[in-house]
């Protein structure tokens, strides 16, 4: 999921459980596009790999990431901005505090989905 703040997603998908996330992120990226030059983008540390950092970079961002402890050339970063993940992690919150998504009992993805979208309208409109 890439979210503009505690309320707001950008854009997500579904991926299967046994997948890893910064794949799925980066293709949530590549969809998103160019963004404006000098944006800061929060990410999480699984997504502090090379290939997520430098498509950030590509697309006009900059990565605001710290870099894993057993890094060989570890990088600065903006810490205080970095304490601003948060408010992604509140949406989550937020989505979860929902019973139907946090014990997922829809079956089918497509039902899934339409119910994440629907409480993201939900909480839009609070």
């Amino acid at each position: 999921m890439v979210a503009a703040d505690a309320r707001t997603a950008v854009v997500f998908a579904l991926s299967p459980g046994n997948a890893h996330n910064a794949p799925e992120g980066r293709s949530l990226l590549e969809d998103l596009g160019p963004m404006p030059e000098g944006l800061p983008m929060l990410m999480d540390k699984a997504y502090e790999g090379n290939e997520t950092r430098q498509l950030v970079l590509d697309l006009g961002m900059i990565p605001v990431v710290p870099p894993k402890s057993n890094r060989l050339d570890p990088w600065q970063y903006d810490r205080e901005l970095y304490k601003k993940r948060n408010e992604v992690e509140r949406l989550f919150r937020r989505l979860k505090g929902f019973r139907r998504i946090f014990s997922r009992f829809e079956k089918l993805d497509v039902v899934f989905l339409a119910f994440i979208n629907f409480v993201l309208i939900v909480e839009a409109l609070r």
